[in-house]
């Protein structure tokens, strides 16, 4: 079967090199940044160049693009937006706040480093997810000259070459230094899945699965078949289907293979966010 399509998918994961998640925010666009947290969460850095804050500045811009989306920085110098910093009741900067579905939460003031602002950042994006904001935000500039990015060159060149197996390999490596690695994760899932497919007939399997309802390992082969062939919302919907009627290790199967298709098609996707509603409702 032709796999050139996906290869090329897979060999380019999103977000771009060079993407940026990090914009500048005053009193003419605050409104419209907090409104884009209802998608996925937003975090607020207000600072001023009087803070002699630039090391937080940067391990926040650092970690917002290391999250590939996942959550938007939004930054404010209160030197040239007062009224922001009166709006927000902020006494003294650097300040950050996070932003989920419209409701303030108050993560920090002062400085972190990166791994403590990081474990903050995990706190949001659990309680991000835990209310359903679990999409994720577009870059608001890309570098146009940045090239490949070298991390991912040895899961390229597997992938390029067919060896599935030996780029989720290299995926993994990358996953073991960063599990939060957004690009790294949606990677292996591609090649993972890429790997499946090469082995299987798309349309075979589905049909077997047709037949065969109760059969869980083809539950899942045609649900690789289906998000291969561009049918995510199906191959979702067959997966939950399998978990309402299953438990125990063979419910946990299925719904980790689930979970790795969500990064497949990425997080974002409307099939996507409505499968986790969805997922939530079938396992509670």
């Amino acid at each position: 079967m032709d796999l050139s399509s996906i290869v090329a998918a897979a060999k380019a994961p999103p977000p771009p090199p060079g993407a940026s998640y990090v914009m500048e925010v005053d009193e003419r666009n605050l409104e419209q940044v907090v409104s884009l947290s209802v998608r996925f969460p937003v975090v607020l850095e207000l600072n001023s160049p009087r803070a002699n804050a630039d090391a937080l500045s940067q391990t926040l811009i650092e970690l917002a693009n290391g999250a590939g989306g996942a959550w938007l920085l939004g930054r404010i110098n209160i030197d040239a937006s007062p009224q922001v910093a009166a709006a927000f009741g902020i006494q003294a900067v650097p300040a950050v706040i996070g932003v989920v579905g419209g409701q303030l939460a108050p993560m920090w003031q002062g400085t972190k480093d990166k791994v403590e602002a990081q474990a903050y950042l995990d706190q949001l994006l659990q309680v991000a997810a835990t209310n359903g904001v679990v999409g994720r935000a577009d870059p608001v500039s890309v570098d146009a000259d940045a090239g490949p990015d070298p991390r991912f060159a040895a899961a390229d060149a597997a992938l390029a070459e067919g060896h599935f197996d030996a780029a989720v390999a290299e995926f993994d490596k990358l996953l073991a230094a960063s599990p939060n690695d957004v690009e790294a994760k949606a990677g292996r899932a591609q090649a993972a899945l890429l790997g499946r497919v090469s082995a299987l007939d798309p349309s075979q399997v589905v049909q077997r699965a047709a037949a065969a309802p109760s059969d869980v390992d083809l539950q899942l082969a045609a649900a690789d078949a289906e998000v291969f062939g561009g049918a995510a919302a199906e191959a979702f919907a067959r997966l939950i289907a399998v978990i309402r009627v299953t438990s125990g290790e063979q419910r946990e199967q299925v719904r980790l293979r689930l979970l790795e298709l969500f990064e497949t098609v990425g997080g974002a996707d409307p099939a996507v966010l409505k499968a986790r509603r969805d997922l939530m409702s079938a396992l509670f």
